[in-house]
């Protein structure tokens, strides 16, 4: 049997499939698996270990679908599983040329415009998107509730940067970044919770930072009084190594949080606009501090409110939250 996934982005949405390709494989052991990624998120896909290819989509441009194309109807699949639930990534599901094409169903879409495309939909139940993801499966017949990642071990300068500064101490990981600016808990606050992870905790905290975060880290930094130091420039396998070197991480709904928790690491995490029920981490020790409940702009990617709800979020409350899980641990 050959599947194609498609999961196009991003950088936590691809996390969040990857348990439905290994449970995939589980199933299927002598299946042929590829997934089908926008050039961009192809570096956390190329860790993982059950997939046979990764298929990129290099542009988001009618060549680039048309290339895309050529390349999935070189082989013949079987099924084709649509994760996204947009239109885009229901038509190239379609156009991958599979006579099955599964869904989510219509409740579940994020564009319903997707669900003409599909052969078949699941009503997938469950709060959290990883299980909604294993759901989509039953339409395999794979019935399946393990949360696995199956993701290589790699080697990482940065990482060993960062132990050798670190001395011996336990390492924290603060993630003041995200794409949507609704998401960010304010850099000085972070800041202040570097101070109590060094004197009250032991840990030797460090800060992570994309492209163009520079400044943001360097405002975490500078507000901690000299406990945080900001972490080497990294790539995806980078943070990989780092999350499984670390003793916590403390991050907002992004990216790096979801790989943290794909490979075990403690995680207090910070949720405005979007739900940690859907989409915090899943672990049960895990804690999270949520404004969500009382967020006015849910999924929205700059706050239009009169207050922004992640201000209402004090270094106390956090602080709280990493004892907890700490204590836990």
């Amino acid at each position: 049997m050959n599947v194609l996934i498609v999961r196009l982005g991003a950088l936590g949405d691809v996390v969040h499939t990857i348990p439905a390709a290994a449970a995939l494989r589980a199933a299927f052991p002598e299946a042929r698996i590829d997934w089908l990624v926008d050039a961009k998120h192809r570096a956390i896909l190329d860790l993982v270990t059950v997939l046979d290819r990764t298929i990129v989509l290099e542009q988001a441009s009618p060549a680039g679908w048309v290339e895309v194309t050529r390349r999935l109807r070189q082989t013949p699949y079987d099924v084709a599983i649509d994760f996204q639930g947009l239109m885009k990534s229901a038509i190239l599901a379609r156009a991958s040329g599979a006579p099955r094409v599964v869904g989510f169903s219509i409740w579940h879409l994020r564009e319903k415009t997707a669900r003409p495309f599909y052969s078949e939909s699941i009503d997938a139940e469950g709060s959290h998107v990883v299980r909604k993801n294993l759901r989509l499966l039953e339409a395999l017949g794979v019935h399946e509730d393990r949360i696995e990642f199956p993701l290589t071990d790699v080697t990482s300068p940065a990482a060993e940067e960062v132990v050798a500064i670190a001395g011996g101490a336990p390492i924290a990981l603060l993630n003041p970044g995200a794409a949507w600016p609704n998401k960010r808990w304010d850099a000085r606050r972070f800041g202040e919770v570097a101070s109590f992870l060094r004197d009250i905790r032991g840990l030797a905290p460090f800060v992570l930072w994309g492209p163009g975060e520079e400044a943001l880290a360097q405002a975490v930094v500078d507000g901690s009084s000299g406990a945080a130091r900001r972490a080497p420039a990294t790539q995806i396998h980078d943070v990989v190594a780092l999350c499984r070197r670390a003793s916590l991480m403390i991050s907002g709904d992004t990216g790096p949080l979801h790989i943290a928790g794909a490979v075990g690491t403690p995680i207090v995490s910070i949720f405005g606009p979007t739900d940690p029920a859907r989409n915090g981490p899943w672990g049960p020790l895990d804690a999270t501090v949520s404004r969500y409940e009382s967020c006015e702009c849910h999924y929205d990617r700059r706050c239009h409110a009169s207050a922004w709800c992640l201000d209402s979020i004090g270094v106390s409350e956090v602080t709280a939250a990493v004892q907890h899980r700490l204590a836990d641990r």
